[in-house]
């Protein structure tokens, strides 16, 4: 693709010089036309006779439009006329449009009239756009367009500058997809042609940082090819690079040794109890972490045992970590000398920075941070946990469980959620970290880490925002095709409430955005906190399915109705069961009970109608994941079902084959009991639930897909 940037250069600078925020039509038309988005053909007249003129060039039928950099919303003032077939309908139409737009704002400066090819009858409408998010920066935007835009809100995003590959599957990530391929002997569009104007709509925002928002609704796209009927273009000022950019080896060099340090500094530590200084040294000691422990305190002599410094300058050797328990306006001197120690990190729990309006004193700390390459974990966090390291840096509850999962938090109270939840179910976790104002280090830093550390299987992660989502999806990218990436967005329903000055960006709320780019990345979005940590403690136990044949075998047929209908509400297949396999089911169930797909064997059978059917689900290679749904009854109590199926899933597993086997039981409190033995041993079971097991193994699906393990 070759573009005319310097056409595009000049009609901004000439936009910008005038203190213009909205382009012309006949300014988008050369913006269009140098980056070769086709546009019907056009031109500018000042008068009745160059409208009429014009007209009898392009070829009747045409549409009429007011150019005014004053006048934004043309149809509102009257600014409009279209399927104009005659020289005399063009006078008439000239005419009144002028007057129509001096009576809206008789101060607007009117340039003259648009003349414009009317656009054949058919094909389809679509809008192309893109937006300045917040967050992502440039994005481009695709869905349905014409009125259909506003009413449905079928639109998808991706980051620009798009790929080929990226806008062809924007033609697919829409609801209305089908439309596109032609239904009811409708044709399908071009997607070719679809696609490369994405592409260049992408390409042109990338290029031009001070084209905030882009609107080409509707497009006509048709089997021949696309056009843009209508053009919008808002510029300003380019957002400046407020947050420093790390290189992937600064990340891992820093984040090695905030988790695994071999020396902390405790900057604020107490002998009194009941303060953030004593709980942390506590901590650290109780905890049994193997490293020092440097108290800093400049009126006391010994903490707890330990002799006490007077600064961390006076700290003998390297100190790989200084812990902040001191009030929030003695952080900025404490915080230059751990950067004259040469001190790489500095975890800040105090408060009463940039969350109570501080946000002089936050600079602060992030300028004095940078000086000495500083980096900064908080402010207004609990701390954070590194179990592998026996490392408990918080003021909160100890934890010493230790497994797979790495958990962050943007808040305290739900890092406090989490401890609560990994304690309940015995989760292990290698990391539990808080963020807090995230004035430095954030989810992309921990992100990379993560996604380095061996011990670590999966990552959770609770935001509430993201200071820089493009790191973000830097990191997610290369992370998740070795591990699955877990996010709860908060804030989902907080809808697009700022003022857009497009129909893209009307659409482009903030979730909306989110959660195509984040889905593009490969993360798993949890839809609220339990599923968030469900996730993460459920998707390490599961092996990673090998195809999408899943089968449901029940004992219970209500059960595997409710179980069916959570496959497809998780975008899971039910396998069609073939004949043979069919027969092979038969054999050991009931005569009054039904093969096909939910198997239901019936509630009254022994363990061995559930082992033989189980079995045979794990040994057919054509079944790929198993679904199981049991029913409390004497004749197979549930603690006899969970034995048989952890025995046979094992066995199976050591013989190399390994399904993802998920359990949802029905039954009296017995059941608890029989999902957490099933849990331990590598099957994910939930008691009163048939969405819950189904929902997390619908979580596998969707990793291992963005993992490139599954296609």
């Amino acid at each position: 693709m070759t573009y005319d940037n310097d056409a595009v250069r000049a009609v901004l600078d000439a936009a910008r010089a005038e203190g213009r925020t909205a382009l012309t039509a006949p300014e988008g038309k050369r913006i269009t036309d140098a980056y070769g988005i086709p546009t019907p053909a056009e031109g500018l007249a000042e008068t009745v006779d160059e409208a009429v003129a014009l007209a009898d060039r392009i070829g009747f039928p045409v549409v009429l439009k007011i150019v005014s950099p004053d006048i934004l919303h043309k149809t509102d003032a009257g600014g409009v006329r279209v399927g104009l077939a005659s020289c005399a309908e063009v006078r008439g139409a000239f005419t009144a449009i002028v007057d129509n737009a001096r009576s809206y704002d008789p101060k607007a400066r009117i340039q003259g009239v648009q003349v414009q090819q009317m656009v054949p009858d058919g094909g389809q409408e679509v809008i192309v756009g893109a937006v300045t998010d917040p967050t992502f920066g440039k994005v481009v935007a695709f869905g349905l367009g014409g009125v259909l835009v506003e009413v449905l809100k079928d639109i998808t995003f991706r980051l620009a500058p798009a790929t080929e590959d990226e806008a062809l599957s924007m033609l697919d990530g829409i609801r209305a997809a089908e439309v596109l391929r032609g239904v009811r002997g409708g044709q399908a569009v071009d997607r070719g042609a679809l696609a490369d104007l994405i592409v260049r709509v992408s390409r042109l925002v990338a290029d031009f940082p001070e084209i905030t928002e882009v609107d080409l609704n509707p497009v006509f796209a048709t089997a021949s090819g696309v056009l843009a009927a209508d053009v919008r273009l808002l510029i300003g000022d380019p957002a400046p690079q407020e947050r420093r950019r790390y290189s992937r080896e600064e990340i891992l060099s820093a984040m090695r040794r905030l988790m695994q340090p071999r020396s902390v500094a405790v900057v604020g530590a107490s002998n009194e109890q009941g303060k953030i200084g004593n709980s942390v040294m506590r901590n650290l000691i109780d905890g049994g972490f193997p490293g020092e422990i440097h108290p800093v305190n400049p009126k006391a002599d010994d903490i707890l045992g330990r002799k006490a410094y007077k600064s961390v300058t006076d700290v003998p050797g390297e100190v790989d970590v200084a812990v902040f328990a001191i009030p929030a306006k003695f952080v900025p001197a404490a915080l230059e000398e751990v950067g004259r120690k040469g001190i790489p990190n500095a975890v800040l729990i105090p408060s009463g920075f940039a969350e109570t309006g501080e946000h002089e004193l936050q600079r602060r700390i992030v300028e004095i941070a940078e000086e000495y390459g500083v980096r900064v974990l908080g402010p207004n966090i609990y701390g954070y946990y590194s179990t592998w390291q026996d490392l408990c840096a918080t003021f909160c509850t100890p934890y010493d469980v230790k497994g797979p999962v790495a958990l962050t938090s943007q808040s305290g109270g739900i890092g406090m959620a989490i401890l609560g939840f990994a304690r309940t179910t015995k989760t292990g976790v290698s990391a539990i970290v808080g963020l807090g104002n995230k004035s430095d280090v954030d989810e992309d830093d921990l992100l990379t880490w993560f996604g380095e550390d061996d011990r670590t299987q999966c990552i959770a992660m609770h935001l509430e925002d993201l200071k820089d989502g493009r790191a973000f999806v830097e990191a997610a990218r290369a992370t998740v095709p070795q591990k699955p990436v877990v996010v709860l967005k908060a804030g989902r329903t907080a809808a697009g409430a700022k003022a857009a000055g497009s129909h893209t960006g009307a659409l482009a709320g903030d979730d909306a955005v989110y959660d195509d780019i984040l889905r593009q990345a490969g993360v798993i979005r949890a839809p609220g906190l339990n599923e968030m940590l469900e996730y993460a403690r459920a998707l390490p136990v599961l092996p990673t399915p090998q195809g999408d044949n899943v089968v449901i075998i029940t004992g219970a047929g209500g059960s595997g109705v409710l179980l069916s209908d959570a496959i497809v509400d998780n975008g899971l297949s039910l396998m069609e069961i073939p004949d043979d396999l069919d027969a092979a089911f038969r054999r050991f169930i009931p005569p009054f009970g039904a093969a096909g797909n939910p198997v239901d064997i019936t509630g009254g059978e022994p363990p061995s109608t559930y082992e033989a059917t189980i079995r045979l689900g794990l040994k057919d290679p054509r079944i790929h994941s198993l679904v199981l749904g049991y029913w409390h009854t004497i004749v197979t109590p549930p603690m006899v079902f969970a034995e048989l199926t952890a025995r046979v899933v094992e066995e199976f597993r050591a013989r190399g084959i390994a399904k993802p086997v998920v359990a949802s039981l029905a039954g009296d409190t017995e059941v608890e009991e029989a999902c957490a033995y099933l849990f331990e041993r590598g099957v994910v079971a939930y008691p009163y639930t048939t969405e819950k097991p189904v929902a997390v193994l619908g979580a596998k699906y969707r990793w291992a897909r963005s993992a490139g393990l599954l296609t």
